[in-house]
């Protein structure tokens, strides 16, 4: 029997875990100027496409569990870039809102995103990284139908809050 090893570099696991973490490094730098960590990227995008969502809505969202987004959004909280109000609907749920700081660092930030993917892209053909883009979300998508379980995400894929 012959065992494959876990870590080839022609692994695609391992080669989009390599590319994760210097997607992480090359946006840390770049929006640190803002107060930001990439933690808190993924939900400050969705809050700037549709404000005022849950904190389920927004682990959805950001494909990390419940308790990477707390903290998460206390650090944001803290930070002064979210607000929470009282769903109006159901008092026992909360809603996140973008602070006027944070609606302030959407342009910024959006430009930091872009340029990393411009760097990250840079030189290959548009259609090379469309069809990496599609497969992309078919592994997340296969990977996402594995791990679902009664309508439950059993164990997402979490971010470090910074």
């Amino acid at each position: 029997m012959t065992i494959r090893p876990l870590r080839p570099a022609s692994s695609v696991g391992y080669q989009v875990n390599r590319l994760a973490r210097l997607f992480e490094v090359a946006l840390r730098e770049r929006i640190a100027v803002y107060g930001v960590v990439p933690g808190q990227f993924p939900a400050l995008l969705a809050l700037f496409e549709l404000d005022g969502q849950t904190q389920r809505e927004l682990c959805q969202v950001a494909s990390v569990d419940q308790s990477t987004m707390a903290k998460t959004l206390a650090r944001m909280r803290r930070d002064g870039l979210v607000r929470e109000e009282p769903d109006p609907d159901d008092g026992r749920r909360v809603r996140y809102y973008l602070t006027p700081r944070a609606r302030d660092l959407e342009a910024g930030l959006a430009a930091a995103g872009h340029e990393v993917i411009d760097l990250a892209t840079k030189g290959i053909p548009a259609d090379r990284v469309a069809a990496f883009d599609q497969a992309l979300g078919e592994m997340a998508d296969n990977l996402s139908a594995a791990l679902v379980f009664r309508g439950q995400v059993l164990r997402t894929v979490t971010e470090a809050d910074g």
